[in-house]
Protein backbone atom coordinates (compact mmCIF):
# COMPACT_ATOMS: atom_id res chain seq x y z
CA UNK A 1 0.00 0.00 0.00
CA UNK A 2 1.61 3.08 -1.03
CA UNK A 3 1.89 5.92 1.54
CA UNK A 4 -0.34 9.14 0.73
CA UNK A 5 2.63 11.03 2.45
CA UNK A 6 5.66 12.09 0.87
CA UNK A 7 9.23 11.19 1.34
CA UNK A 8 10.71 12.80 4.03
CA UNK A 9 14.37 11.50 3.54
CA UNK A 10 15.40 13.35 1.25
CA UNK A 11 14.55 16.58 3.65
CA UNK A 12 16.58 14.62 6.58
CA UNK A 13 19.25 13.99 4.62
CA UNK A 14 19.73 17.19 2.95
CA UNK A 15 19.25 19.07 6.38
CA UNK A 16 22.25 16.63 7.67
CA UNK A 17 24.22 16.58 5.03
CA UNK A 18 24.47 21.09 4.34
CA UNK A 19 25.18 21.35 8.36
CA UNK A 20 27.59 18.61 8.35
CA UNK A 21 29.14 20.05 5.24
CA UNK A 22 29.66 23.88 7.22
CA UNK A 23 30.75 22.46 9.94
CA UNK A 24 33.48 20.36 8.74
CA UNK A 25 34.73 22.83 5.92
CA UNK A 26 35.73 24.54 9.74
CA UNK A 27 36.96 21.20 11.10
CA UNK A 28 39.21 20.43 8.28
CA UNK A 29 40.32 24.61 7.99
CA UNK A 30 38.89 25.39 4.44
CA UNK A 31 37.19 28.19 6.93
CA UNK A 32 38.03 29.53 10.10
CA UNK A 33 35.58 29.39 13.54
CA UNK A 34 34.46 32.91 12.86
CA UNK A 35 31.71 31.46 10.42
CA UNK A 36 30.63 29.15 13.32
CA UNK A 37 27.62 31.97 13.38
CA UNK A 38 26.23 30.59 9.84
CA UNK A 39 26.96 26.95 11.51
CA UNK A 40 24.81 27.33 14.22
CA UNK A 41 22.05 28.89 12.07
CA UNK A 42 21.67 25.99 9.86
CA UNK A 43 22.14 23.29 12.78
CA UNK A 44 19.38 25.03 14.52
CA UNK A 45 17.02 25.21 11.48
CA UNK A 46 17.94 22.62 8.69
CA UNK A 47 20.39 20.47 10.84
CA UNK A 48 17.89 20.10 14.16
CA UNK A 49 14.43 21.25 13.10
CA UNK A 50 14.24 20.16 9.47
CA UNK A 51 16.03 16.60 10.61
CA UNK A 52 13.66 16.29 13.03
CA UNK A 53 10.60 16.81 11.44
CA UNK A 54 11.43 14.11 8.98
CA UNK A 55 12.30 11.71 11.23
CA UNK A 56 8.44 12.85 12.92
CA UNK A 57 7.21 12.00 9.43
CA UNK A 58 9.11 8.96 9.05
CA UNK A 59 7.46 7.35 11.77
CA UNK A 60 4.48 8.00 10.75
CA UNK A 61 5.23 6.52 7.36
CA UNK A 62 6.70 3.40 9.65
CA UNK A 63 10.32 3.59 9.03
CA UNK A 64 12.01 2.78 12.52
CA UNK A 65 15.58 3.21 10.72
CA UNK A 66 14.80 6.94 9.16
CA UNK A 67 13.01 7.81 12.82
CA UNK A 68 15.95 6.93 14.82
CA UNK A 69 18.34 8.29 12.72
CA UNK A 70 16.70 11.72 11.53
CA UNK A 71 15.23 12.71 15.28
CA UNK A 72 18.30 12.02 16.89
CA UNK A 73 20.74 13.48 14.71
CA UNK A 74 18.55 16.74 14.57
CA UNK A 75 18.74 16.12 18.71
CA UNK A 76 22.39 16.06 17.81
CA UNK A 77 22.59 19.63 16.10
CA UNK A 78 20.51 21.25 18.68
CA UNK A 79 22.36 19.94 21.52
CA UNK A 80 25.54 20.99 19.42
CA UNK A 81 24.40 24.03 18.97
CA UNK A 82 23.60 24.53 22.46
CA UNK A 83 27.09 23.08 23.31
CA UNK A 84 28.77 25.78 21.20
CA UNK A 85 26.56 28.71 22.43
CA UNK A 86 26.20 28.39 26.33
CA UNK A 87 28.65 25.62 27.28
CA UNK A 88 32.15 25.22 25.13
CA UNK A 89 34.08 27.51 27.64
CA UNK A 90 33.67 25.68 30.54
CA UNK A 91 33.98 22.53 29.27
CA UNK A 92 37.40 20.83 28.83
CA UNK A 93 38.02 19.37 25.65
CA UNK A 94 38.31 16.10 26.90
CA UNK A 95 34.83 15.89 27.80
CA UNK A 96 34.01 17.30 24.84
CA UNK A 97 35.91 14.01 23.24
CA UNK A 98 33.43 11.93 25.51
CA UNK A 99 30.42 13.83 23.29
CA UNK A 100 32.01 13.21 20.09
CA UNK A 101 32.75 9.63 21.22
CA UNK A 102 28.89 8.78 22.74
CA UNK A 103 27.53 9.72 19.49
CA UNK A 104 30.32 7.97 17.71
CA UNK A 105 28.91 4.72 19.18
CA UNK A 106 25.51 5.47 18.41
CA UNK A 107 26.38 6.28 14.89
CA UNK A 108 28.69 2.76 14.88
CA UNK A 109 25.18 0.55 15.87
CA UNK A 110 23.72 2.86 12.89
CA UNK A 111 26.22 2.02 10.37
CA UNK A 112 25.51 -1.35 11.51
CA UNK A 113 21.79 -1.71 10.84
CA UNK A 114 22.30 0.09 7.16
CA UNK A 115 23.58 -3.30 6.11
CA UNK A 116 20.76 -3.62 5.65
CA UNK A 117 19.68 -0.87 3.63
CA UNK A 118 21.95 0.43 0.19
CA UNK A 119 25.70 1.16 -0.38
CA UNK A 120 25.11 4.87 -0.21
CA UNK A 121 23.41 4.95 2.90
CA UNK A 122 26.43 2.29 4.64
CA UNK A 123 28.96 5.11 3.58
CA UNK A 124 27.34 8.17 5.01
CA UNK A 125 27.67 5.81 7.89
CA UNK A 126 30.56 4.73 8.17
CA UNK A 127 32.21 8.20 7.27
CA UNK A 128 30.36 9.44 10.04
CA UNK A 129 31.46 6.85 12.30
CA UNK A 130 34.93 7.64 11.42
CA UNK A 131 34.27 11.48 11.97
CA UNK A 132 33.12 11.31 15.54
CA UNK A 133 36.03 9.14 16.60
CA UNK A 134 38.36 11.09 15.23
CA UNK A 135 36.79 14.28 16.24
CA UNK A 136 37.04 12.79 19.46
CA UNK A 137 40.63 11.51 19.56
CA UNK A 138 41.82 15.15 18.28
CA UNK A 139 39.52 16.68 21.11
CA UNK A 140 40.77 13.74 23.59
CA UNK A 141 44.23 14.51 23.57
CA UNK A 142 44.56 17.57 21.70
CA UNK A 143 45.76 16.91 18.34
CA UNK A 144 44.57 19.06 16.06
CA UNK A 145 45.93 17.26 12.54
CA UNK A 146 43.66 14.91 13.76
CA UNK A 147 40.66 16.80 13.99
CA UNK A 148 41.50 18.17 10.73
CA UNK A 149 41.20 14.81 9.43
CA UNK A 150 37.77 14.17 10.76
CA UNK A 151 36.65 17.43 9.05
CA UNK A 152 37.84 15.65 5.56
CA UNK A 153 36.01 12.91 6.74
CA UNK A 154 32.72 14.80 7.36
CA UNK A 155 33.07 16.61 4.14
CA UNK A 156 33.33 12.80 2.57
CA UNK A 157 30.11 12.17 4.82
CA UNK A 158 27.99 15.02 3.70
CA UNK A 159 28.38 14.41 -0.19
CA UNK A 160 27.57 11.42 0.19
CA UNK A 161 24.44 12.11 2.21
CA UNK A 162 23.82 14.74 -0.55
CA UNK A 163 23.70 12.48 -3.14
CA UNK A 164 21.72 10.10 -1.57
CA UNK A 165 19.27 12.76 -1.06
CA UNK A 166 19.21 13.77 -4.72
CA UNK A 167 18.79 9.78 -5.13
CA UNK A 168 15.59 9.56 -3.29
CA UNK A 169 14.41 12.88 -4.44
CA UNK A 170 14.98 12.26 -8.12
CA UNK A 171 14.07 7.90 -8.02
CA UNK A 172 11.40 8.91 -6.27
CA UNK A 173 10.04 11.40 -8.66
CA UNK A 174 11.05 9.23 -11.72
CA UNK A 175 9.88 6.22 -10.08
CA UNK A 176 13.14 4.10 -10.97
CA UNK A 177 16.91 4.35 -10.61
CA UNK A 178 18.38 6.86 -12.04
CA UNK A 179 20.86 7.59 -9.72
CA UNK A 180 22.52 4.23 -8.49
CA UNK A 181 22.39 3.96 -4.52
CA UNK A 182 23.57 0.03 -4.60
CA UNK A 183 20.06 -1.44 -3.03
CA UNK A 184 20.00 -4.80 -2.50
CA UNK A 185 17.03 -5.96 -2.72
CA UNK A 186 16.01 -5.68 0.89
Amino acid sequence: MESKFGNPVPLGLIGFATTTWLLSMINAGWASAAGMGVVLSMALAYGGTAQALAGIFSYIRGNSFATVAFLSYGAFWWSFVLLIHFFLGKTPNPFIGWYLFVWGVFTFYMWIATFRHNMVLQLVFLTLWITFLLLAIGAWFALPSISVLGGYFGLLCALFAAYLSAAEMINGDYKREVLPIGSFGH
